[in-house]
């Protein structure tokens, strides 16, 4: 059985393909319609997932870590430690007799280390000339956009505990 062409001009496909190009530019009202109801659908499914993250959120659990020993570190002195993970170191400072203050070693710009100048009771950042106040991690110079995590201490006996980190708190 041999297959013939048809004598037309137009080719095959044109003729399978039931959408004419005339009728392809307008879109009625079902196809609108049908549009309209799926996009809502989809963005009622997107919200609703948002809302169940963030009602099942909590607030993150962080261990009670033993850092130093009462006048183990010299007034004006540094120490570093990691809190509340491995990968996060920290320097706890003591600023008086009797006052330490512990905090986040990533600078809140570009994570780059930052160290304690005691000369300038700060600590600053040597990536991009940012500045911290050590009584209180806020922002004194530079481009960094918040202030440093604190990481909130508890004197227990002789002990000095690391026991959680305060993200937003200036102060």
């Amino acid at each position: 059985m041999m297959f013939q062409r048809r004598p037309s001009s137009d080719p095959l496909w044109k003729d399978e393909f039931s959408v004419q190009a005339a009728d392809e530019r307008y879109v009625n009202r079902r196809q609108f319609s049908k549009f309209l109801v799926l996009t809502s659908f989809g963005l009622l499914v997107g919200n609703l997932w948002i809302l169940i993250r963030s009602l099942r959120h909590r607030a993150p659990v962080y261990p009670a870590v033993p850092i130093a020993r009462l006048g183990e570190i010299p007034i004006g002195g540094v120490k570093q430690f990691r809190y509340p993970d491995a990968g996060d170191t920290c320097l706890m400072i003591r600023t008086a007799p009797d006052h330490y203050v512990a905090y986040s070693q990533k600078c809140t710009h570009l994570s780059c280390a930052v160290i304690y100048s005691q000369v300038n009771n700060r600590l600053e950042c040597p990536c991009h000339d940012g500045y911290f106040s050590v009584n209180d991690g806020r922002v004194l110079q530079g481009p960094p956009p918040r202030p440093l995590p604190k990481v909130m201490l508890e004197q227990r006996g002789d002990e000095l505990v690391a026991v959680g980190i305060d993200l937003n708190a200036e102060g």
